[in-house]
């Protein structure tokens, strides 16, 4: 398998990848891309491999907590200008950024704090108004025009793309008893406390929803849900053009977008709730299905939106040296761990990215002589 991957055709795309929310080298939050694109045999122009600590734009950490930003809101006018034209497409991986007591390690790491760096900034947005305009792909998801990107530029890029951000995220835990679970983030909880009687009475698994002015409302197994987890659903059409499966369980941090006709839903975020937590739910205006990946590929423009934090998967990088690995992904992961984003990983997103690449790929090139690929003009 190692053999045949290496004996495999290297294609040359040129991609800007964006993440500002990097604690550490191993890129977590674009990881999942990277070995995409290892595994499919995308490199740079100079034939080497997409490095997932140098090969992208945002938040560098360095030793001793230091740190480098280079964003595109770090550059002059004309690096800025230059950067439509240099790359063949984007993809905004995250831009909700980095903040003091996680990159310092003071007091609760899983409170909120003042902000270092993040958020989409206008030269962002001016980077993709000229990549669109250059019917260049453009991929962005969760959290790219989330806090704390401001109104102003969140309303350019809605109204560029056809869709609207409800003002809610959410996430599903395996454990809402703050006794155990660690991770639960501790401005939750003291948020939910505040606007609801001083009360956190969860124990089990459930959902977390929050809402861009802090409201906070809480979905637990048993009182609200029938299903702890929620699911992205596919429709038949887009199963086969995507080789992906109907339902795939997704247990991490997502947006709830809405969309115009513009855009063509390919799959949906799936809620279940009871009686009580369809109540709740309508009380807010949380609806229980909503969009996952929004897709618009045509001779006007490119562009794909994931809901969720799709590129944040602990996977193994020796994996995507090896050709067919995929084939035995089953091994790797079980069905029934609604907690693991390793079956998320293996049966929806990497068939799902892989197929969008290949197809933008084609688009790009043509066969010229001797089966060299020579870029259309």
């Amino acid at each position: 398998m190692y053999l045949i991957w290496q004996l495999t055709a290297k294609r040359e795309i040129k991609i800007a990848i964006i993440d500002k929310t990097v604690l550490t080298r191993t890129g977590q939050e674009h990881r999942s891309l990277n070995w995409i694109l290892n595994y499919k045999k995308f490199v740079r122009p100079n034939g080497k491999q997409y490095s997932i600590s140098d090969d992208y734009y945002g938040f560098f950490p360095q030793d001793s907590e230091k740190f480098n930003k280079q964003g595109f809101e770090n550059m002059t006018k004309v690096q800025l200008d230059n950067i439509p034209n240099k790359y063949d497409m984007a993809y905004f991986t995250d831009t909700y950024g980095m903040y003091y007591n996680e990159w310092y390690k003071i007091g609760r790491t899983t409170e909120r704090s003042p902000h270092i760096f993040g958020g989409m900034q206008p030269e962002d947005l001016n980077v993709i108004r000229r990549m669109k305009d250059q019917k260049k792909l453009v991929i962005c998801e969760f959290n790219t025009i989330c806090s704390p990107t401001s109104y102003g530029v969140r309303s350019q890029f809605e109204e560029m793309y056809g869709m609207k951000w409800t003002g809610w995220i959410g996430r599903y835990f395996e454990c809402l008893d703050t006794t155990i679970n660690k991770e639960l983030p501790h401005w939750v909880v003291r948020n939910y406390k505040m606007q609801h009687g001083n009360r956190w009475p969860f124990k089990k698994a459930g959902m977390v929803f929050d809402r861009d002015d802090d409201h906070v409302e809480v979905l637990e197994i048993g009182t609200h849900l029938e299903k702890e987890s929620p699911c992205i659903i596919t429709n038949k059409a887009d199963q086969s053009r995507y080789n992906i499966p109907e339902k795939v369980g997704y247990p991490y941090w997502f947006d709830i977008m809405l969309t115009t006709h513009r855009n063509h839903v390919v799959s949906v975020f799936e809620l279940y709730p009871n009686k009580h937590g369809d109540s709740l739910l309508q009380a807010y205006n949380i609806p229980t299905h909503f969009p996952a990946m929004l897709e618009h590929y045509d001779s006007a423009y490119k562009f794909f939106y994931f809901s969720g934090d799709f590129a944040d998967n602990p996977i193994k990088d020796y994996l995507a040296k090896l050709k067919g690995i995929w084939y035995l992904s089953p091994l790797f992961y079980t069905r029934e761990d609604l907690t693991s984003r390793t079956s998320f990983f293996w049966e929806y997103y990497t068939p799902v990215l892989g197929t969008i690449l290949n197809r933008y790929y084609n688009d790009l090139y043509s066969d010229g002589p001797l089966g060299v690929y020579k870029k259309i003009k």
